[in-house]
């Protein structure tokens, strides 16, 4: 219910559809197991387990999931079946077998075996807040999220999205906060960073459950190092570690936030409902509250 890692992108206010044609779209590319051949299978799925609606709509906040389901067929299978073709063939027909054929072989024993290959499945959810424009991706790794979001937009015929870009980066920003010993506004820093030097062979510096604001971790910044992630904890709300691609790493919702949401209901519909109403504010403002520390957004935005 809660996300653990987050990437982002501003929507066009005007450009969100309507609850009733994302949840339409969305049906209209609904997840398919894999068959016959297929390596993969990749559609939109139901949110929540108890309910077979496409989209979780809490308020504002829109839920979404995209599943993948892959073929898992290791290549030491695969390697050890031809070993046994091609050793058959060749005491059989008393010659060696071609690199040609040994290729040729090994697409059929692939073929043959990729209809009783095991599945592993794993899905991405996100959440459109409609009311700040954002759509919020449970997904650090950059790739990963950008496949949600085109495949949104397949869905949907277009989404008009695009990538967080501000006038200061959030490198620059946290070098300067943490030289500075403080963060600013409702953040401060906590006890965990990375830092990079400059060059071709540049040393990577990780600091962990310490003090940052100590002479040895703020000396790092003095000889030219810059801070590639930096610990935060916003509001007592939110701790997470921000990334220099403007990620959220470790994402954890303090106590108040959790217990906020366990106060509207214990069944699992009122929770979940309550959760993502909750996260989705707490993590848009997060988001907004640095992008105002970044200068605001880039023109364009």
């Amino acid at each position: 219910m809660w996300f653990k890692q987050l990437s982002f992108y501003p929507l066009e206010q005007n450009g969100i559809p309507v609850l009733e044609t994302l949840a339409d779209a969305l049906r209209k590319a609904e997840f398919a197991p894999c068959m016959g051949l297929d390596w993969d299978s990749i559609g939109f799925c139901a949110p929540a387990s108890f309910s077979p609606e496409m989209v979780f709509a809490a308020q504002h906040t829109w839920r979404v999931a995209l599943k993948k389901e892959e073929k898992v067929l290791p290549a030491a299978v695969i390697r050890d079946v031809l070993d046994d073709k091609v050793e058959e063939i060749q005491q059989a027909e008393s010659r060696q077998v071609g690199r040609k054929e040994k290729q040729e072989l090994k697409d059929n024993i692939t073929d043959d075996l990729l209809p009783r290959a095991f599945t592993k499945s794993s899905k991405t959810e996100a959440v459109i807040d409609t009311q700040r424009a954002l759509l919020l991706i449970n997904q650090g790794n950059s790739k990963r999220a950008e496949t949600l979001l085109t495949k949104l937009r397949d869905a949907l015929g277009g989404l008009p999205a695009s990538l967080p870009r501000t006038q200061q980066s959030p490198g620059s920003l946290m070098t300067e906060w943490l030289l500075n010993g403080s963060a600013a506004g409702g953040f401060e820093l906590d006890c965990d960073c990375e830092l990079k030097g400059v060059g071709d062979a540049a040393p990577v510096i990780r600091i962990s459950h310490q003090d940052l604001t100590v002479e040895e971790v703020v000396n790092h910044v003095k000889s030219g190092k810059v801070v590639t992630q930096l610990g935060l904890v916003w509001q007592d709300r939110v701790r997470c570690v921000l990334t220099q691609d403007f990620t959220l790493k470790r994402i954890q919702f303090l106590d108040v936030l959790q217990e906020e949401a366990a106060s509207q209901g214990d069944d699992m519909e009122s929770l979940m409902f309550a959760s993502q109403v909750l996260m989705t504010e707490a993590l848009s403002d997060l988001l907004l509250e640095l992008v105002s520390h970044l200068g605001g957004w880039q023109p364009g935005q």
